[in-house]
């Protein structure tokens, strides 16, 4: 059974979607620290197959993913925006489907991109997560279309 954001899911999924919502809501904010700090400290992260920076999957660890994602995110991007429109718990299972909003530093192409992305939650942290997105739009934007050129 999956307990959105506000149901009454039990109080492990409940914590579980407040965990989530807490990492969205400091990335929103710009807080790195804020997000990693609800990180194990060897979470595991994918990012979806042909998402530009999926190149360095897995990333294990808060420091992988900030250096690997986080940090390419903020120099290659004027501005990186995610909305999440659901926020979904299955046990230690949240679920959160949304969309990006950006535009690229070099190109001044915007994307307006889907995302669905997969949480596990261990222990009260954040302990691995996979992305699914609409990674054709995201390489569009990029220089010559490529993904992950440095």
């Amino acid at each position: 059974m999956l307990a959105a954001c506000g149901d009454s899911g039990g109080a492990g999924e409940a914590a579980n979607l407040a965990l989530v919502q807490g990492a969205y809501d400091a990335f929103a904010e710009g807080d790195v620290e804020g997000v990693t700090a609800v990180m194990a400290d060897d979470i595991v992260w994918n990012e979806a197959e042909n998402f530009p920076y999926a190149d360095g999957n897995p990333y294990v660890g808060p420091d992988a993913v900030v250096e690997g994602v986080f940090a390419r995110l903020g120099s290659e991007w004027d501005y990186w925006r995610l909305d999440v429109e659901d926020l979904l718990a299955s046990g230690e299972t949240v679920v959160a489907r949304g969309r990006y909003q950006a535009r690229h530093a070099e190109t001044a192409a915007e994307i307006n991109a889907q995302f669905v992305h997969f949480w596990t939650i261990e222990d009260g942290e954040l302990a691995r997560f996979q992305q699914y997105a609409d990674t054709a739009q995201v390489q569009a934007a990029m220089p010559d279309g490529a993904a992950g050129d440095e």
